[in-house]
């Protein structure tokens, strides 16, 4: 990949109609375009709920998501595995009520020019911050329960197929994140998590994704084991808040050496989501990753990897701030990759 600052979004934008959505994306991440997640248009669009259609045991009650065995779990398993088995990837599919900008998303691809367009960009929830965020009906978190965490792994990944499906027909190179942000908890008293599990489960996942020749992102927003993702030889990409937790990500620089020599790209979430304040620009952020670079490549990492290896994003999704907001973090971004690919031109 020849990247060199690139920028494209993390996913949610707080837009009730898709359409406002994609200007934004379209106009700021030209090169990368997304496909944007609308949480406050209906529940449906929460990052959980959205990609919740045929996974076994869970059901949507009165605008709430809620977890039920029913009477027959062994039956509903039973057929969901069949559908598994056959790769029946419309079976999985993500219908229009829960992703709109998806299907909005496809439109748009189909009437714009697509010459300039380098690569085009989807995303999954990952299944760890997926079982997270749901309870069981004894109100117990689901993470315990291998049998349903291990069903949505493989119903996530049908989910993320099922997009590659329709996003190859554009010609472009497809990257697909993993988005984690749970795993930002991983470590501490409170994560009912073992690394194995999470480097075996994202390691399956992420297989199953590169199948079909594309590039496999995990976004994690918080602190984090950040080998758990340069060991998993799928991963591609890793997307981390470079603007709160740089110096945590620094102290993985072995482990980020041996990520950059096998091709691995570190996508720097360079502008501030939570603590935007609107005084941040181009020249600050792109003195931060600098500032990175120099850390990693005094801890022995290549620098020429470290600067050709380089995507940008927000630090995270932007779906609960105001539309204001979301667009000002957006033009800072462009503004930033279009600072970082001048500057790396006027070095060469």
């Amino acid at each position: 990949m020849n990247l060199k600052g690139l920028a494209t979004g993390i996913g949610s934008l707080p837009y009730q109609e898709a359409e406002a959505a994609l200007d934004l994306a379209f106009k700021y991440c030209p090169d990368i375009p997304f496909w944007p997640q609308l949480p406050k248009r209906n529940m449906r669009e929460g990052m959980i709920a959205q990609f919740s259609e045929h996974l076994p045991f869970l059901r949507i009650e009165q605008e709430k998501l809620v977890f039920s065995a029913f009477d027959s779990p062994e039956r509903e398993l039973e057929i969901f595995y069949e559908r598994i088995i056959a790769q029946d990837l419309d079976y999985f599919k993500i219908s229009e009520d829960f992703a709109s900008g998806f299907y909005k998303f496809l439109q748009r691809l189909e009437i714009i020019g697509l010459k300039d367009i380098r690569y085009i960009k989807c995303q999954i929830t990952g299944p760890f911050t997926f079982c997270a965020s749901i309870k069981d009906e004894k109100g117990s978190g689901v993470l315990h329960d291998a049998v349903f965490t291990q069903a949505v792994l493989k119903g996530l990944a049908m989910k993320a197929l099922w997009q590659i499906k329709f996003l190859r027909k554009f010609g472009k190179k497809i990257i697909l994140f993993i988005d984690e942000p749970y795993l930002g908890c991983f470590g501490s008293g409170f994560t009912p998590l073992n690394r194995e599990d999470v480097v075996i489960g994202l390691g399956e996942l992420a297989k199953t994704i590169k199948s079909q020749d594309a590039y496999v992102g995990v976004h994690c927003c918080g602190n984090t084991d950040w080998s758990i993702f340069t060991e998993i030889s799928g991963v591609d990409i890793i997307n981390f808040d470079a603007f709160e937790f740089l110096d945590r990500l620094i102290l993985y620089a072995d482990n980020l050496n041996g990520f950059f020599q096998r091709g691995g790209i570190l996508c720097w979430g360079i502008v501030p989501t939570q603590t935007f304040s609107g005084k941040e620009g181009p020249r600050l952020l792109a003195d931060k990753i600098e500032e990175g670079i120099i850390k990693l490549v005094k801890k022995g990492v290549s620098e020429d990897l470290a600067r050709n290896n380089l995507l940008i994003s927000p630090a995270c999704g932007l779906g609960m701030l105001s539309p204001q907001q979301a667009e000002d973090i957006l033009r800072l971004l462009s503004e930033t990759s279009l600072l970082l690919r001048q500057e790396s031109i006027s070095s060469a």
